[in-house]
């Protein structure tokens, strides 16, 4: 099945789409996708094939997982997506899914393939289980992409109403180097302001001068224009 996966995927590549999306997922020296490889195939085109392939073995998996193509690897995220999906009634297939999903993190290498990913499987397993600790640990990872992982996997718990983890994470990220980090902290706060709009006005109100500019302009906004000129008028003491 591996090898059909492969040939079902180069069947939609483009040397086009390819040197586009080497571009924009920054594949260049010194830039956070370095040497990453891309054959040119569409988030559609791979989510099709994925769907195709959703009975595919955790072994297959692995082995796609394990590519240097960001599409096949992609590809693997989103089978392990659709079968978390269809196991809505299986909790044991669910919780060998998810774990699963933690211990294959280091081929999780792009914001892409934690984005989506990290809600629809992780995320739905800790708003299941209660267990957000997992996130926790993941959020002081040396690894960027597990940090990613962590408050991107919030997301299912926002919408069920609790914006408590995503707020906790994205105070441990506030003095984060990264600007991805600084993308997806402003994006889930944001997020969790639609859910909790006092959450975070609290949270601004006590973390707008430690907050990168990236960070601070994602979650305020769906602010009134009035509240996001006084979020960022307020002096930043860093970045």
């Amino acid at each position: 099945m591996y090898t059909e996966i492969i040939d079902a995927l180069k069947s939609y590549a483009s040397e086009e789409k390819a040197s586009v999306l080497r571009r924009f997922f920054k594949t260049g020296p010194g830039e956070y996708g370095e040497g990453d490889t891309f054959i040119g195939v569409t988030v559609p085109h791979t989510r099709q094939v994925a769907n195709s392939f959703a009975d595919a073995r955790f072994d297959t998996i692995e082995k796609l997982l394990s590519n240097s193509i960001h599409e096949v690897r992609l590809c693997a995220l989103l089978i392990l997506v659709r079968k978390y999906t269809l196991a809505r009634r299986d909790a044991t297939q669910r919780k060998n899914i998810a774990e699963f999903y933690l211990t294959h993190t280091g081929s999780i290498d792009n914001w892409d393939l934690v984005d989506l990913s990290a809600p629809k499987i992780l995320g739905m397993w800790v708003r299941e289980t209660g267990d957000t600790a997992i996130l926790h640990r993941l959020s002081i990872s040396e690894n960027m992409w597990e940090q990613r992982i962590a408050i991107v996997a919030t997301m299912p718990l926002i919408k069920n109403g609790d914006t408590s983890t995503t707020i906790a994470l994205a105070s441990r990220y506030l003095t984060h180097s990264h600007h991805l980090m600084h993308k997806a902290t402003g994006w889930l706060l944001r997020e969790a302001g639609k859910k909790d709009l006092c959450a975070l006005l609290s949270f601004l109100d006590r973390h707008t001068p430690e907050m990168p500019r990236t960070a601070l302009r994602y979650a305020i906004e769906r602010l009134t224009p009035e509240q996001r000129h006084h979020y960022m008028a307020i002096p930043r003491r860093r970045f």
